[in-house]
């Protein structure tokens, strides 16, 4: 081993700039036969929890430090251009109150000092210089930029005021990359050149020594070509721009002996290196609990005390008396609450609930493991009783598994951030914060990156990025072993395609961008940086951790999962609708779980927007189960997964009584007679262990998390010691070798009782809210999934299934949000209308009210305040039919001009404001209300109302989706007899395979282009009801077809779902024939077949047939199959001489005829 180390590194997490790899990194070093090595990324410590860990598990010395920006002023100064950036100095932590003084210093630079980048200023080092190493840095050092754009007394001033704070451990660092590389920066070389003989010449007048580093940008020198491309990817710029930021390439980790000959003149610039190293010592960063500061009520001084206090006034709310198993239960919960250190915990989130509650905002009957613990259910933390459904307070916390509580909670999705606010307001700014999250560049981007900058055609960066599977976490390494057409390209004679494999494969990982967790919370005891690195983040004034997820509860902070859960938003909408539509406050906390309407929905498979239940799958399952009971619920929630689901047919069998039920010992019973003999639960592995072998509490959870994760070693002990407590209680060997088989094969499936009960109970509510109030349940879910054009289109169909109609917004009707009209029809809110306020809204609603429904535009506008109903309000209402009501005026009127060029709306708008002027002023004149005259209202321009397409796309542009109508309803006829899939089912292509499809839609989008090979390409959109897909064709096919590439024609489009010819792997829509749906019915309708009971004919009906055949002559051939369902006879006729058109009007005519069907042919 040398002494020398690595002082001035770069990894990842120097975003965009950095290529390193943490795990990499470390492998490398140790390969090198190095010892230590520092992480100095730049303004941040994102990486060093993770460096830390790594390299201390891997035997190497981790030196934590950090590349600062140092203020050229002061980090108040923010509005020069010197002000943007900072002067480039190298920290390093000696100890542990060195890391401290790091937080502090970073932290303050995100907080405080932010300016175009974190920036720190020279009176915060000497605040927190203490434990802290420094060094001179690169060219953008202070000194090096006073030694080659200032003066030589302004380098000595510079370097004087960092001896002043740091004294001896100030260092000041050389570098040299030299490079005859023409693709390389060769500028930098000389100007490093120039800066040493200066650092020599100081480093002798003032005793300061001399270390060398190299500014590690990436591990390997190979890795210089990928690097260059992620510069390319920071900088936004084409890897062939002259102008580009480019770097030297000598930024790798080199070997202590390429270092020494590259500093063979100054070998004492390498030797100082072990000078640092040895100056850094060993400490450890991860921290017991550190739990907020929970303020006791006056009477109390003890928190133990006062948690028992509340959980046993709780147990009498939910239970009344109380027996011995609630009482049993409590204190041994509570005596393990307090033997851990959490009393504290309980009593934070209990605190933050009941001010939730009281704020009127939706908690959620609890999540995950805390749902076993009757302490948190008596805190009212969890709404499901432990007891009553064999929950597990060991699954949650057990002594033998010494980690942080997790309790995760669901808010309705507007509540979630009032809960936060209230944390934040009383713990403090400085001790709540959100986690960051890490976006990663995955191999599919890595690809598409790459090929960006290098100037890939399209097509092909899609065709690769296209062959990686489809999987979460997938790497390009396994890709590679999975596809090999994808492994052949990595040596494809076209060289851009082969390259940007190669250097994807580099920088596949990076860290691309931060962001925070959707729902992670820190709070702390103290200052958070006191214990972590803090920044900033986008769209909140909370702070974000430098440390993500995985390694915030390791420092000791308290970690929280604040969730906004969409689903207690809809509930909570619904109660609303209820009590506004009927008058009835539903108590959903307290349903009763057997009703029975309720389970026949879930029976029927009626499950549309039932949450966790709304599966395809899972209606087909549900319509076989026919669930009866809360516990069916419970059930079909663990099982319906990947793994599991192949257990539902013998659940089903079993419910049913059409398998028996079996118990491998009878014992057995106890536990598992809920799930009809099949192990469900990782709860019911626990309880079985104990029952069977004798497990304590804390090993059946180690049982169930060795399962669960595959711990073989783990595994094999237990298995050891289940045998031995098997044996000692008398149960044969074999048989107990058998149940441990089957757990091995189950339990890796098994899911989590306590998750799956509290989400069943929300799917209960759902359930029956849907089942008893319907349309309320359908208005919330509506304003819920408005932004959903894929989700909303199935809802509203659902909605019609129920037999209610979604009726347009309506000023004398809507509301803010989707409500029930007196007729039991759902009326689209106003607030959803893109480019109407909510405050607008609300103001007119409050009008309407108090005052009664607006008879006419001009009512409304003189009643309504037309500053905040303003004109694009009031055009955006007109365009979406929110004054259909007021028929005497169509929707283009309110926008034809008058002939002073004025529209109507703002005619209507300077009326209603005259209107209330002279309202206002009456009072003070002699001629009462009206002022002595009439004020003329404006008159609306003649002109025809805009063509059906136009009011459409014209509504779909403020609505968001087609609502009074859809354009492919006039082809109904022809979507229903000829499209065999929908293009919702062909984003799963695989399920049509070597099949013939036909589908329909509109075109609304259209692409084209030239390939590298001069062959033209082309793509085009499809839209239907369901989905949009895109159709690809290139050549010929291209060619034949780009007449219909054209946006708003309606096509139908036949093919066959096949395997591409060359890439089997690969599956594609071939295009065999597109037709435009307008000629369907002529090219492709031979003939009509009406069917006719002869008791439903009358002469009038054969008078509209007859008159509607002679107005409709066209080229169907008309046929007629008399059926006489009594006698069982059918008479087939045919006209010929008599063809006709099936337009709307023929077939609307025949679809509304009550005894009369018909089918094409």
């Amino acid at each position: 081993m040398s002494g020398f180390a690595h002082l001035h590194v770069h990894t990842q997490y120097s975003i965009l700039d950095g290529a390193s790899s943490i795990h990499h990194l470390i492998e490398k070093v140790r390969s090198l036969g190095m010892e230590a090595i520092a992480i100095t990324d730049h303004g941040n410590m994102f990486g060093v929890k993770e460096f830390h860990n790594t390299a201390t598990k891997k035997g190497i010395k981790p030196i934590i430090g950090c590349e600062v920006y140092v203020a050229k002023r002061s980090i108040n100064d923010t509005v020069g251009k010197e002000d943007r950036s900072g002067d480039h100095l190298i920290l390093l932590a000696k100890n542990l109150a060195g890391y401290k003084n790091l937080i502090k210093l970073v932290s303050t630079a995100w907080i405080r000092g932010f300016y175009y980048r974190p920036r720190i200023d020279k009176e915060l080092l000497s605040t927190y210089h203490e434990g802290l190493i420094a060094s001179s840095a690169c060219l953008a050092g202070e000194i090096q930029d006073e030694i080659l754009n200032g003066t030589m007394a302004g380098a000595e001033a510079a370097l004087k005021s960092y001896l002043d704070i740091f004294g001896e451990d100030f260092y000041l660092e050389v570098m040299r990359h030299e490079t005859n590389d023409p693709e390389a920066d060769r500028s930098t070389f000389p100007l490093q050149q120039k800066a040493i003989e200066t650092l020599k010449k100081l480093s002798q007048k003032y005793n300061v020594k001399l270390i060398a580093t190299n500014d590690v940008h990436f591990i390997n020198e190979e890795d210089a070509e990928a690097h260059d491309r992620l510069i390319c990817l920071n900088t936004a710029k084409d890897f062939d721009d002259p102008n580009r930021l480019r770097y030297t390439k000598q930024e790798y980790l080199k070997t202590e002996q390429q270092m020494r000959e590259i500093f063979r003149d100054i070998p004492e610039a390498v030797d100082n290196v072990a000078e640092v190293v040895s100056k850094i010592e060993k400490y450890k960063l991860d921290h017991n609990p550190i739990m907020p500061e929970f303020e006791l009520p006056e009477g109390y001084n003890d928190k133990d005390e006062y948690l028992r206090v509340l959980t046993y006034e709780g147990a009498k709310n939910r239970w009344g008396t109380l027996s011995a198993e609630h009482t049993e239960r409590i204190d041994f919960e509570l005596e393990m609450i307090a033997r851990m250190g959490f009393p504290g915990y309980f009593l934070i989130v209990q605190d933050f609930l009941n001010a939730a509650r009281k704020m009127g905002v939706s908690v959620g009957p609890g999540r995950g493991s805390a749902a076993g613990s009757v302490v948190a259910y008596c805190l009212k933390i969890t709404d499901i009783d432990p007891i009553k459904y064999g929950l597990l307070f060991e699954r949650f916390l057990n002594l033998d598994r010494i980690s942080m509580p997790d309790i995760d909670i669901d808010f309705d999705e507007d509540g979630r951030d009032s809960v936060l606010r209230y944390v934040v307001d009383k713990y403090g700014h400085d001790k709540v914060a959100h986690i960051i999250t890490f976006g990663s560049m995955a191999a599919k981007m890595a690809i598409r990156d790459v090929a960006r900058v290098q100037k890939l055609p399209l097509p092909d960066a899609d065709r690769l990025a296209k062959l990686v599977p489809d999987r979460p976490g997938i790497t390009l390494s396994e890709a590679y072993s999975e596809v090999p057409e994808l492994a052949k390209e990595k040596q494809s004679s076209n060289k851009l395609i082969a390259t940007t494999l190669k250097y994807a494969e580099v920088l596949e990982g990076s860290v691309r961008q931060t962001g925070v967790h959707a729902c992670g919370i820190i709070i702390g005891k103290e200052s958070l940086d006191n214990f972590i690195p803090l920044c900033t983040a986008k769209d909140t004034d909370l702070y974000a951790t430098q440390y993500d997820g995985s390694h915030v509860e390791s420092v000791g902070l308290l970690k929280m999962d604040f969730l906004g859960l969409k689903t207690l938003s809809i509930i909570k909408d619904a109660l609303e609708n209820i009590k506004k539509s009927k008058g009835i406050d539903v108590d959903i906390d307290h349903l009763d779980l057997t009703d029975k309407k309720t389970f026949e929905l879930f029976s029927n498979g009626e499950t549309t927007a039932i949450f966790q239940f709304e599966s395809t799958g899972m209606k087909r399952y549900l319509k076989e189960l026919k669930p009866n009971r809360f516990e069916d619920l419970v059930a079909m929630n663990a099982l319906f997964r990947p793994g599991p689901m192949e257990y539902i047919p013998k659940y089903i069998r079993r419910k049913h009584g059409q398998e028996k039920i079996e118990y491998t010992i009878p014992v057995m019973e106890k536990y598992l007679n809920d799930s009809y003999g099949i192990t469900v639960y990782q709860e019911q592995v626990m309880l079985l262990s104990q029952e069977l072998a004798g497990f304590t509490k804390g090993e059946a959870d180690s049982l169930r998390k060795a399962m669960g994760k595959k711990k073989k070693s783990i595994m094999d002990e237990m298995k050891v010691k289940f045998t031995e407590g098997c044996r000692k209680k008398g149960y044969d060997e074999n048989i107990t070798d058998k149940i441990w088989s089957d757990w091995e094969a189950f339990a890796q499936y098994a899911f989590n009782k306590s998750h799956s009960t509290c989400y069943a109970l929300i799917a209960y509510q759902t359930g029956f809210l849907k089942a008893h109030y319907p349309a309320e349940f359908m208005a919330a879910v509506l304003s819920r999934n408005i932004s959903d054009i894929r989700k909303i289109t199935t809802l509203m169909d659902e909605t019609r299934r129920m037999g209610m109609d979604v009726l347009g917004p309506d000023v004398n009707e809507s509301n803010v949000k989707f409500t029930v009209n007196k007729d039991g029809n759902i009326r689209f809110g106003l607030g959803a209308i893109k480019g109407v306020g909510e405050s607008a809204v609300i103001q007119l609603i409050e009008e309407r009210e108090a005052n009664g429904p607006y008879k006419s535009i001009y009512d409304m506008v003189e009643r309504v305040n037309l500053n905040s109903l303003n004109k694009k309000n009031l055009e955006a209402m007109a365009v979406a039919g929110a004054f259909d009501c007021f028929s005497e005026i169509s929707r283009a009127q309110y926008f034809a001009l008058d002939t002073r060029g004025t529209s109507f709306i703002e005619s209507i708008i300077r009326y209603g404001n005259n209107a209330k002027t002279i309202r206002q002023s009456s009072s003070q004149t002699l001629f009462g209300e009206s002022g002595g005259f009439d004020l003329i209202k404006p008159e609306p321009s003649l002109c025809p109302d805009w063509p059906k397409l136009e009011k459409l796309n014209r509504e779909k542009e403020v609505i968001g989706i087609y609502l009074s109508s859809h354009p492919l309803d006039d082809f109904k006829l022809e979507i229903n007899t000829f499209t065999t899939a929908t293009l919702a089912d062909l984003q799963n292509l695989r399920d049509y395979l070597d099949r013939e499809v036909t589908v329909a839609g509109m075109v609304t989008d259209s692409k084209n282009g030239i390939g590298k090979n001069g062959r033209p390409y082309g793509s085009f959109t499809l839209q239907d009801y369901s989905d949009s897909f895109r159709f690809m064709l290139f050549d010929k096919e291209y060619i034949d077809n780009s007449k219909y590439f054209t946006t708003g024609y309606y096509l139908l489009v036949k093919g066959r779902v096949q395997k591409k010819r060359y890439r089997e792997d690969e599956i594609e829509f071939s295009i065999r024939k597109i037709y435009l749906l307008s000629s369907v019915k002529d090219e492709l309708i031979k003939s009509v077949t009406i069917k006719i009971n002869p008791d439903n004919i009358n002469p009038e009906m054969i008078s509209e047939l007859k008159n509607l055949v002679h107005e409709n002559k066209g080229e169907t051939e008309l046929r007629f199959l008399f059926i006489d369902p009594d006698d069982k006879v059918s008479l087939p006729m045919f006209s010929r001489t008599m063809r006709v058109r099936l337009n709307n009007e023929f077939t609307s005519f025949l679809d509304d005829h009550p005894g009369i069907e018909y089918k094409v042919n």
